[in-house]
């Protein structure tokens, strides 16, 4: 959810203020305590859900993730009939490029989604893993298991894959979740929630394992951020705006996924033939997605050959860009940029571009404005790159490799949850172990304590 989404959301918050009590009640907003009332009724359903799924094992899991697998395929007219009034709906409210290509589905996209979920069936099922197991002297042995959260409820943007994504990820590490989509996207999430559920009844599993938070207006939101002892733990997956109203409003634990402000750093001792490939790569492969670079960083030494050879290659691309003082001494048509180009994530064709004098003001500028989400260097320095490695905040780091890789599929954890860019719990590229906790296992023979 970009822009008006998410200041729809501080808005509802600020009523939420006003109107509410301190013990979560909705006082005199009946509209408010209808969308708690209904989500606690999809929460409950869920939490029956879930002791199901903890118990089902990896091969009915996985029987029921390749059914949703072919459901999304048979039923890829529907669900694309469905995306294409999302579209244009969307498209005659004059959304960005940026948000048109997340909502858009095609065959193709759709056959990804169905990829996604047959790659979460053929890994690993996290469930019941023993993480650890030691013996004490007293002869009680303790071990960690992994277990289920329970139920997981995402908020999330007009990314229709994400259902898809989600419902897999979640479902084969034994969760229930509750799918808040952006309302730009509400047709197409009915339709693929409606194949997906089909196939996992079908499965024998519960059809309350995967429920759609079916009400556009953002009271349902709200409700979900509030509904302890009802969510475990929510999930929100969108722009900075959607982000920081959750993370600082919620009531329910949250797993924060971070807006992507990426960098690419092309240093003194770079290849720059390597170099203009990844950054083309990190700019133009796909702008509008959290891993794209939003700014690019070149060393002093390097700028006078290396910027106008990029510039044009950028700009052949459609690239527009937001140069320093000495970066436009160098390429002279560059939009100046102003300070905040360096904070923004444009998810778009916009780069912002800095020439900086040293290593270090490279590791200060990516310190003051990255998001701790990813960021690379470009060097054949190795010790340069190792202190990039060591310096550098951020949930994945690079040498000589695009931002765009920081991706579940691409890290071999099939599809993805998010990207979290928080330190607690899970961090970088969210997949199925994500999704778990842990449980102590304590095994004794007549054992009391003295």
């Amino acid at each position: 959810m970009e822009g008006a989404e998410s200041a729809a959301l501080k808005h509802l918050s600020a009523a939420g203020d006003q109107a509410g009590h301190p013990d979560g009640s909705s006082g005199d907003n009946p509209g408010l305590q209808d969308d708690r009332a209904y989500v606690r009724e999809l929460a409950q359903r869920a939490r029956e859900a879930s002791r199901a799924l903890a118990a089902a094992n990896r091969a009915v899991k996985d029987a029921a993730l390749l059914a949703m697998a072919k459901a999304l395929e048979d039923h890829m007219d529907s669900i694309l009939a469905a995306n294409a009034r999302d579209v244009a709906g969307a498209r005659e409210r004059g959304v960005s490029k940026a948000l048109l290509d997340r909502l858009t589905l095609n065959p193709d996209r759709v056959r990804q989604m169905a990829e996604g979920l047959r790659a979460v069936a053929a890994l690993p099922d996290p469930v019941g893993e023993m993480v650890a197991m030691t013996r004490r002297p007293n002869g009680l042995e303790i071990g960690q298991v992994r277990v289920p959260l329970g139920v997981v409820g995402i908020i999330y943007e007009a990314r229709p894959n994400v259902t898809a994504d989600t419902a897999g990820l979640c479902l084969k590490s034994g969760n229930a979740v509750l799918l808040r989509g952006s309302s730009d996207a509400l047709n197409s999430n009915r339709a693929i929630v409606e194949a997906l559920t089909g196939a996992i009844e079908a499965a024998g599993l519960p059809r309350a394992s995967v429920q759609l938070v079916d009400r556009p207006g953002h009271g349902a939101a709200q409700a979900m951020m509030e509904a302890v002892g009802l969510i475990d733990v929510l999930i929100p997956r969108g722009g900075r705006g959607l982000i920081q109203q959750v993370v600082s409003t919620a009531r329910v634990p949250v797993i924060e996924t971070g807006v992507g402000n990426c960098h690419t750093y092309v240093d003194e001792y770079a290849d720059l033939d390597q170099a203009l490939a990844i950054v083309i790569n990190a700019k133009c492969q796909r702008p509008a997605v959290c891993n794209a670079m939003e700014t690019l960083l070149v060393h002093e030494a390097v700028a006078p050959e290396f910027l106008p050879r990029v510039a044009a290659a950028l700009k052949a691309r459609g690239v527009e860009l937001r140069g320093c003082p000495a970066a436009r001494r160098i390429v002279p048509d560059m939009v100046p940029a102003t300070e905040q180009d360096w904070h923004e994530e444009y998810l778009d064709l916009i780069l912002a571009v800095r020439v900086v004098p040293d290593f270090e003001a490279a590791l200060e500028h990516i310190a003051t404005y990255g998001t701790r989400h990813s960021e690379a260097i470009v060097t054949q320095d190795l010790r340069r790159a190792r202190r990039f490695v060591q310096a550098v905040d951020a949930a994945a780091v690079y040498v000589n490799a695009s931002t765009r890789f920081t991706d579940g599929f691409e890290f071999g954890l099939g599809a993805e949850l998010g990207i979290s860019t928080q330190k607690l719990h899970a961090r970088g590229p969210m997949g199925l172990t994500a999704l778990t906790s842990i449980k102590y296992v304590v095994y004794g023979d007549g054992h009391v304590r003295e």
